[in-house]
């Protein structure tokens, strides 16, 4: 699996994201590429609709089933490989919104790590 090299990235969030010791790389990594793998699989989609089944070694509804498997994992491949660059984008703003929620009292009183709570759960 390939991913974005720390030299694509912004700095600044590359060195937000060492302040947090919290924040997963690895599965921001996997969710990016996951996200540019499925928007490249619906970009593949109108492509193999044009084409022509050969009806003698071809078609019927296994074959309508099995396209699609084999959509997504070209557009994983594709993915792989380095992609058109969603991932790196993606990959970014991951980083940005969990540096931000992390330091928002909100995102910290949701995950209970604000001292001085009650504990009431009708307390919204």
């Amino acid at each position: 699996m390939t991913t974005v090299s720390p030299q694509q990235l912004n700095p600044a969030l590359l060195a937000q994201a060492n302040k947090a010791p919290d924040i997963d790389m690895k599965r921001i990594d996997e969710t990016a590429q996951d996200f540019e793998a499925m928007f490249l699989s619906e970009m593949l989609k109108p492509m193999f609709e044009t084409v022509k089944v050969n009806e003698m070694f071809g078609g019927g509804k296994g074959e309508e089933i099995f396209s699609g498997f084999l959509r997504d994992e070209y557009s994983k491949m594709l993915s792989a490989q380095g992609g058109i660059g969603i991932a790196g984008l993606v990959k970014e703003q991951l980083i940005e919104m969990q540096s931000k929620a992390k330091a928002s009292p909100l995102a910290q009183n949701m995950h209970g790590n604000t001292t001085g709570t009650t504990g009431d759960s009708d307390a919204v």
